[in-house]
């Protein structure tokens, strides 16, 4: 049951909507099923005498009676409207119920308390089996205004309540931090142009993407004005700075054709302008990140910081946990954008259910979350990955998601927890379509039995308390071909099964052998890394390339002298 506050000026418009027709001739049967003086609300639904002005004016009477008194105006966004909404799949309420339900919803929203004879008027409409529409008038019988604070918080307790003793859905208990879903009409407006999803819907994924790649506000709004966004920024009168803004999705406008505008923080409370500038404080250095020529290197560095930030939400202060799964938000668009294949589907969709469990009430030290928002940003303008690195960093995404899953539930963040793993669902089916066919090819490509042999010695002497599990996962010989291509690399063996050893994983995970895999996997080439320095430290004026008569006759010349021009930069 999702009861949805907001707050208007205009009474007689509201009940024009609410006994009309619909939008899209909705409304069948609208009538009263509870007000604050069943004998005294006129019906229009029910009674032919009835008129929409009389019971306008009987709710009004409160409001029109204290301002003719004390000479003043109405007061602003007097009028209150929540409808309620039973889920999916439950049962047609009667009557008679949803007059409780309507009773209970003021009540705890502070609008009409029990047995409080000067609370506001209020009625509650229905036109549909599944929802009820509350609306009151917020001025009281003794001029005083109703204690609102935090009604739409008050009004989710209470349907909870409502769900568990009238046998309903239970639905998660939210904390204020979610988006604001879209509205009839304009789910309406998208089926009538054929779009999938909603203008808003469309804005908000399109702003996330773009704000996991940039350095700035300022280039935040540059690449969405390139997508097509419109933008429009609020300039402060008196410091003639950017206060706020409002994005438009192409083609979308109203009955005059203007666009219709959405705030960024209608879109979604992280995506206000104070909240992006808590992200992009790097106002000096905005463009291309720098360092990313070197192939892979993004993507090992974001599997690295990556598998630091889950370590942080496991153990680490709550505002640096809320700032990694933040940060891992932008790192799981930035993975759907440069990915290929048949799991982008996935990744994107992983990504847009996170966003629900990327915020929470508890405020994030974004200055902890600095590595991982950064390798998020170098990954959006990464060339595609060599290897395994691209499923390394999907693998490392699944055990982040499913770190997130475990904070938030910890923590009570029910709508949260939820979201984060329905992402991890779809992190987990993009993983497998990426990571099958690549652990069926290590696995023919295996090296020879006594190399195998070997590395299962090597196991046995780093890793003795997890060797038999690995050994006997059907993922053990496709470890060994990436042992044999690590050791190829100028890795040792047995170094790279410890330092795995302390990952937490090996522990829980259902195939250890698959997290050894994807921690050795994106290790460096170490022989590559060695010439790559020598390479750098060779002067710039290269020295004549040496004949071998040259070369035998001083074996006591530098190797720099030998290695750099030989190898050529």
């Amino acid at each position: 049951m999702v009861p949805d506050v907001s707050t208007g000026s205009s009474t007689l418009g509201l009940i024009n909507y609410l006994f009309g027709e619909g939008r899209r001739d909705e409304h069948t049967d609208p009538h009263i099923v509870a007000a604050w003086d069943m004998a005294g609300a006129p019906d229009p639904g029910r009674d032919p005498g009835a008129t929409y002005a009389k019971l306008a004016q009987r709710l009004d009477h409160h409001v029109d009676l204290r301002t003719r008194e004390l000479g003043g105006e109405r007061p602003p966004q007097h009028v209150w409207h929540c409808p309620v909404r039973t889920a999916p799949g439950d049962r047609c309420l009667t009557d008679a119920e949803w007059a409780e339900v309507a009773r209970r919803v003021v009540a705890a929203a502070g609008i009409a308390p029990e047995d409080d004879e000067k609370a506001c008027r209020w009625i509650a409409v229905r036109h549909a089996d599944d929802h009820i529409h509350i609306l009151a008038t917020t001025v009281r019988a003794d001029g005083r205004r109703p204690r609102t604070h935090r009604d739409g918080q008050r009004a989710q307790r209470e349907c909870r309540r409502i769900e568990a003793e009238f046998g309903l859905r239970r639905l998660k208990s939210g904390d204020l931090t979610a988006p604001r879903t879209p509205t009839g009409a304009e789910r309406a407006k998208a089926v009538r142009q054929g779009q999938a999803v909603t203008a808003r819907e469309w804005l908000r994924e399109r702003a996330y993407t773009v704000a996991a790649g940039v350095r700035s506000v300022d280039e935040y709004f540059t690449v969405l004005r390139s997508l097509g966004v419109q933008v429009r920024t609020r300039i402060g009168p008196e410091t003639g700075e950017v206060t706020g803004y409002s994005l438009a999705a192409p083609g979308d406008t109203n009955g005059q054709g203007e666009p219709i505008w959405y705030g960024g923080s209608k879109l979604a409370p992280d995506l206000s302008l104070n909240r992006l500038r808590e992200r992009l404080p790097d106002q000096e250095t905005a463009g291309r990140p720098q360092h990313i020529a070197e192939p892979g290197g993004p993507w090992r560095r974001a599997e690295t910081a990556l598998r630091e930030a889950r370590v942080s939400v496991e153990s680490g202060e709550d505002p640096v946990a809320q700032a990694q799964l933040d940060a891992f938000g932008d790192t799981l668009h930035s993975l759907a954008l440069m990915t290929d294949g048949a799991q982008q589907a996935d990744l994107h969709e992983a990504a847009k259910a996170f966003n629900r469990a990327r915020r929470s009430v508890i405020r994030s030290d974004h200055q902890a979350a600095t590595a991982l928002r950064k390798a998020a940003k170098e990954l959006a303008y990464a060339s595609r990955a060599p290897g395994g690195l691209a499923i390394a960093l999907l693998f490392a995404a699944v055990q982040m998601a499913r770190a997130a899953s475990a904070w938030h539930r910890q923590r009570g963040h029910e709508q949260q927890a939820a979201a984060a793993m329905e992402a991890l669902h779809l992190l987990r089916a993009g993983y497998r379509q990426a990571s099958d066919p690549v652990l069926a090819d290590l696995a023919r490509r295996a090296p020879r039995a006594a190399t195998i042999s070997r590395f299962e010695h090597d196991l046995r002497a780093a890793l003795p308390d997890h060797a038999g599990r690995i050994l006997a996962d059907s993922a053990w010989v496709a470890l060994t071909t990436a042992l044999a291509r690590a050791e190829s690399a100028g890795h040792d063996v047995r170094e790279l099964l410890s330092e795995a050893a302390a990952e937490r994983e090996l522990d829980t995970a259902d195939s250890p052998a698959q997290v050894l895999i994807w921690r050795i996997v994106p290790q460096p080439n170490k022989r590559t890394e060695a010439a790559r320095r020598r390479s750098a430290m060779t002067p710039k004026t290269a020295l004549p390339r040496p004949t071998a008569a040259h070369e035998h006759s001083d074996p006591h010349r530098p190797a720099e002298a030998h290695d750099g021009p030989r190898h050529g930069r």
